[in-house]
């Protein structure tokens, strides 16, 4: 396993922070998937890229925008017409793909140098979560599985629920260190712990 360095950890603090006197509501920390990977299909070849996905992880894609699953170990979710983001906590996803997805299906790219993954849980993920983005994220609207694409200011994240209060986001590595300092100043009068 190729070991990369944190963006995070200048800002990376272990231990309990902000208004915690009543008790911790929210837990960050970051995830290191050994690949991160983005599919897209071309234009009408949308079944076939998802049963390439099914093929490769074995997680069967739910039709619908946005749909997604996790195992805990691989998860998946689509986040634009026909194009989705692929997640496992091993490596060589990616060449995985590349012997499935042809390129009259569509295209397989390689995310794992490029993004940082942040897990932030808790009771109060929702409301931190709603600082930032103005995207529903109760259950009924955001399920477990579901994704989502969006930006806070000038940072592109993708959103996955992958509990009932427990979302992993992805961000470009050369925003992570200024995302995680955002996220830890919203999660302050709640109470945080860096794990």
């Amino acid at each position: 396993m190729v070991e990369r360095q944190s963006p995070l950890e200048p800002e990376f603090h272990v231990g309990s922070h902000g208004n915690f006197e009543h008790g911790v509501e929210i837990l960050l920390t970051e995830t290191s998937p050994g690949s991160i990977v983005q599919l897209a299909a071309w234009p009408g070849e949308e079944k076939r890229l998802m049963a390439a996905i099914d093929a490769v992880t074995g997680l069967a894609l739910p039709d619908g925008a946005g749909g997604g699953l996790s195992n805990g170990v691989k998860s998946v979710f689509g986040f634009a017409p026909g194009k989705f983001t692929v997640v496992d906590e091993a490596e060589g996803l990616a060449a995985a793909f590349s012997k499935v997805v042809t390129p009259d299906i569509g295209t397989v790219t390689d995310l794992s140098h490029g993004r940082t993954a942040i897990r932030l849980a808790g009771p109060k993920a929702e409301w931190v979560l709603a600082k930032f983005f103005a995207i529903d994220f109760a259950l009924p609207a955001f399920p477990i599985g579901a994704g989502r694409s969006t930006a806070h200011h000038d940072v592109f994240a993708q959103i996955q629920r992958t509990g009932a209060d427990q979302f992993d986001i992805y961000v470009f590595r050369s925003f992570a260190r200024s995302f995680w300092k955002a996220l830890c100043h919203a999660s302050e009068e709640v109470g945080y712990e860096v794990q």
